[in-house]
């Protein structure tokens, strides 16, 4: 249900956003390889029907840099594959269409919530390698030729560019930059981008400049593809199901990082299920009609917010704008030069860089900072799904790591009394038992250590495991205790637990090791119970 309370805020917040996205999505468009139309497309599905439908009342979506960059990959290698794009596009549309879905079942299956704890370094270098992605891949356009679809492509035909270059184009696409960046001293009511798309095109018209153009775009209503979809080759679905994935994964990422900068400025509180739904169903509709995918878009949601807008009208509002552009002046967005939508995406590029990550570089712990650039390298170079993989594996590698050294000081570091942990003479007890505490989670990071710390123990009669401060133990940690309590208790040592926590307790009832092995009345609800309950067994 559309909010109208803010009407006029979100009518000028959505305008807002419509003039901000007009010049980016005609601009990924074209770097997609599927034409300027393809981003206009995306936009104007993505942005009505992902507002619509999302968990973010203020986002604005669209076709973003991140999506760009995985959908023309996936362009060009169905291109390479059927030889031309009009022979691609049922595949195209399917891998489009199938991301969207995915990303429905995301959030129906409530994976949302798990975003917010994927690492800084991984997100740092991602949108670092996006960054360079989008520079690169814009290098020959702001020169005024075409560019290779492959990064390294790009490097290796750099010698090209001398003999080539169009310089009438590179005087475009540096005015293009200089507009961007210096017009906002002038006023900030009117998006630089904009100004640079207009007057440069302005310029380019009437003195007849010899540069590339975005050239025909189609007009009036897009096609519906149900048809290519309906009659196409299944027969090889996993050509479109890791494209699929990796936009969808992608998508997710950057439609709720959004999202929580939205929260930020609204002193709102999303909800993540039903964003990746609502974006999900926007990119199956921007799929269908050959636009291309996108996902929440942090700049122009920023924008939509400080214009006033507040509810999804303004999402709605922004689309429907993008529509009335498409149907009154198609033919004059086909004039605009190539060389300046690469001024305006190396700008973008130029701005998803994490200035502050790589800033501070020399200062994280070292391992961070080789996560960091690891993702990087991986992002430009091999794969952007696969850059996040590494980085998520090895950022919790560290994380482990990390957590079973904390554990393992707290544990050497305890003092040697009844109280924390340590071996305790005949004094409060009257015999030799040797207190272990535990102070945090017991999971993989820490077994090797406990393995040993049993091995070496001392010559005791009793052994008391302190779980008071154990709210968790995991699979690996569950087994530790098991082997260590059968082991001491080979040895003819008792072992008492003191205040188990449920989840441990459950964990350890599951593979009857409580109370199989550690018996009932070898569980004491704190460690003073257990104390007296000594001191009076020995009285006895």
């Amino acid at each position: 249900m559309i909010d109208t309370k803010n009407l006029s805020g979100d009518l000028f917040g959505g305008v807002t956003a419509a003039v901000v996205a007009l010049p980016l999505a005609l601009a990924f468009g074209v770097q997609s390889g599927m034409g300027a139309i393809a981003g206009l497309y995306g936009a104007i599905a993505l942005g009505i029907l992902a507002a619509i439908f999302g968990g973010t009342k203020t986002q604005i979506s669209g076709p973003t840099g991140p999506m760009a960059v995985v959908a023309a990959a996936v362009i060009a290698g169905e291109i390479a594959t059927y030889g031309s794009i009009e022979a691609a596009i049922g595949t195209i549309v399917a891998t489009f269409v199938l991301a969207g879905v995915f990303q429905v079942l995301m959030g129906i299956s409530g994976i949302g919530k798990y975003v917010r704890y994927m690492p800084y370094p991984v997100i740092s270098g991602f949108m670092s390698g996006i960054g360079l992605i989008i520079i690169f891949l814009q290098i020959f356009p702001f020169f005024g030729l075409d560019s290779p679809a492959a990064i390294i492509d790009v490097f290796t035909s750099m010698g090209e560019i001398g003999e080539k270059m169009n310089t009438t184009a590179v005087g475009m696409a540096v005015a293009t930059m200089a507009i961007i960046y210096l017009f906002p001293k002038v006023t900030k009511a009117v998006p630089s981008a904009l100004v640079a798309l207009i007057v440069l095109t302005l310029v380019s018209v009437f003195a007849g400049l010899n540069i590339p153009v975005i050239g025909d775009i189609p007009k009036g209503l897009p096609e519906v593809h149900l048809n290519t979809l309906l009659t196409m080759d299944w027969h090889h679905p996993m050509v479109m199901v890791i494209p699929a994935l990796t936009l969808a994964a992608l998508g997710a990422i950057d439609s709720l990082l959004t999202s929580v900068v939205a929260d930020n400025k609204t002193k709102t509180k999303h909800n993540s299920n039903r964003e990746l739904i609502g974006q999900g169903i926007g990119n199956i509709g921007a799929g269908l009609i050959g636009g291309l995918p996108g996902a929440g878009a942090t700049m122009r949601t920023v924008v939509n917010i400080d214009a006033g807008g507040k509810t999804r009208l303004s999402g709605v509002v922004h689309g429907v704008g993008l529509l009335v552009v498409l149907l009154g002046a198609s033919q004059y967005a086909a004039l605009i030069p190539l060389p300046v939508l690469a001024g305006i995406l190396i700008t973008v590029g130029l701005g998803i860089i994490d200035y502050k990550g790589l800033k501070h570089i020399t200062d994280v712990p070292r391992s961070e900072a080789i996560i960091m650039l690891i993702v990087l390298i991986l992002t430009v170079f091999v794969d952007l799904l696969q850059a996040v993989a590494v980085g998520m594996v090895l950022a919790s590698i560290l994380f482990m790591k990390k957590m079973g050294d904390v554990a393992e000081e707290r544990a050497e570091s305890m003092p040697m009394d009844a109280s924390t942990g340590g071996l305790l003479e005949d004094t409060d007890v009257g015999c030799q038992v040797y207190v272990q505490t535990f102070d945090g989670p017991i999971f993989f990071g820490f077994t090797s250590y406990f393995s040993k710390l049993i091995q070496e123990l001392p010559d005791v009669k009793m052994v008391v495991l302190r779980m008071e401060n154990v709210p968790y133990i995991d699979q690996s940690g569950m087994y530790a205790i098991e082997d260590a309590v059968l082991e001491l208790e080979k040895r003819g040592i008792e072992v008492f637990l003191t205040g188990i926590q449920k989840q441990p307790e459950d964990m350890l009832r599951r593979i009857k090791l409580i109370p199989d092995v550690i018996e009932e009345e070898s569980l004491f609800k704190d460690f003073e119970t257990f104390k007296r309950f000594v001191s009076i067994a020995k009285s006895v």
